[in-house]
């Protein structure tokens, strides 16, 4: 995927009310009355960054906002690195957007100066052979993804740093590998102010969603006014929409540890290990070599206890870290006893299910709600931004029901992993 060059003549100026300073990019400046967009879009995340995006290539005038800035320190963009693969059982169309994604990755990745796409390759490996794994296989050789299957004898001797005894199969994926997730959504977000978006840290209010929106009401009691305003803003969507998506969204507390590798031991860089994911009879573990030099990464996918994205503290619990420490200590024991380098609380939004949402708002027609990562969403950036953009300008060819409001209950029964 290329860039695409814009004229910023016609481009209307970022505006707020007269007299108000706009802070774009760490830089003070005045502006003036507020001014119609062709969409807004709240939320400076992954799927936000990327919506906005698509939605400037197709030659809208777009505004992108954030509370407290891209990939922030409480955002679920925010962070470090995050895993994209492709195998998701016979859930294809997760494949085929992680799949789809890579070449706009690459892409961003080939701008940024340093990496956002390390394509190390990814190693879904399982205790027996579930059914997960053949559909996996199935999916794959649909969509001619060159993947791997990998026995225990060939485990071991490709990955002898790595225990293997309670092991049957793993499936490498070679096109794929891992993301750095705030870097990837800065830089994505300077890209769209260099094709002339317009971005913001700003507040939005809580809107009036029973009918269209006639304008948006920011914190600072200033207002913007579009044709379509897109939600994009990961955990607090259950809070900008209560009635709707409170009882549908449900945000996790979720913890992950980066511990030390011993000095000069290559076995346990990038250069040696893919990223990693252990099925563990359903419980996933997942990690990734040390990168960057910031240390060996390990998380248990689980969903942890609810969380309040503006009031939660970011400790960690000792009972996940013993948790880390001990499954550390089992697939990798040169690892067991490291020293933790650092230790995060970010979240997910999870879908009752585990499916994205994408979809129009169904009282609201101008409102978009993109949303519910469900702990996979980052690594679909892309093709989210590009099913949402099209959706907002009518320009999709189909519509994916997985994605609807109407799909998303208000009990937890996950299913996609």
């Amino acid at each position: 995927m290329g860039t695409r060059k814009f004229s910023r003549r016609g481009v209307i100026a970022t505006a707020l009310a007269a007299g108000v300073a706009s802070q774009v990019h760490g830089e003070e400046r005045k502006v003036s009355k507020a001014q119609t967009w062709d969409s807004v879009v709240v939320g400076a995340g992954v799927f936000g960054a990327w919506t906005a995006w698509h939605l400037r290539k197709a030659g809208q005038r777009v505004l992108l906002l954030d509370a407290f800035g891209a990939a922030h320190a409480r955002a679920s963009s925010g962070g470090e690195s995050r895993l994209t693969r492709g195998s998701y059982g016979r859930d294809e169309i997760y494949t085929r957007f992680a799949f789809d994604s890579l070449p706009q990755w690459k892409w961003l990745s080939d701008l940024a100066g340093l990496p956002i796409l390390h394509q190390i390759g990814v190693l879904f490996f399982f205790q027996k052979r579930e059914a997960y794994v053949d559909q996996s296989l199935e999916v794959h050789r649909r969509l001619k993804l060159p993947t791997l299957e990998l026995d225990r004898a060939a485990l071991e001797q490709r990955y002898p740093q790595m225990y293997w005894k309670d092991i049957e199969v793993g499936l490498l994926e070679p096109e794929f590998g891992v993301l750095m997730a705030r870097r990837a959504v800065q830089t994505l977000v300077k890209q769209f102010v260099k094709a002339g978006g317009e971005y913001r840290v700003a507040a939005v209010k809580p809107p009036d969603d029973s009918k269209a929106l006639a304008s948006l009401e920011l914190s600072d009691g200033s207002s913007v006014s579009a044709a379509n305003y897109v939600f994009a803003c990961g955990p607090w969507l259950p809070k900008v929409f209560g009635h709707l998506l409170g009882p549908r969204i449900f945000p996790t507390r979720q913890e992950v540890f980066f511990f030390g590798v011993p000095a000069g031991d290559g076995r346990f860089g990038s250069g040696a290990l893919p990223g990693w994911a252990d099925f563990n009879n359903g419980d996933i573990f997942y990690g990734m070599p040390d990168l960057e030099s910031r240390g060996f990464k390990i998380a248990n996918d689980k969903h942890g206890p609810p969380i309040d994205p503006d009031r939660g503290d970011r400790f960690t619990s000792p009972g996940s870290l013993a948790d880390a420490r001990a499954y550390l200590a089992k697939r990798f024991p040169a690892l067991a006893g490291a020293p933790l380098n650092e230790e995060r609380v970010c979240q997910y939004e999870n879908s009752s299910n585990g499916d994205l949402l994408i979809d129009r708002h169904p009282n609201a027609g101008n409102v978009y709600l993109v949303g519910a990562g469900s702990g996979h969403g980052f690594k679909h950036g892309p093709e989210v931004g590009r099913y949402a953009a099209e959706l907002v300008t009518g320009k999709l060819k189909a519509i994916e029901s997985r994605f609807s409001v109407a799909t998303k209950a208000e009990q937890q029964n996950r299913a996609v992993h």
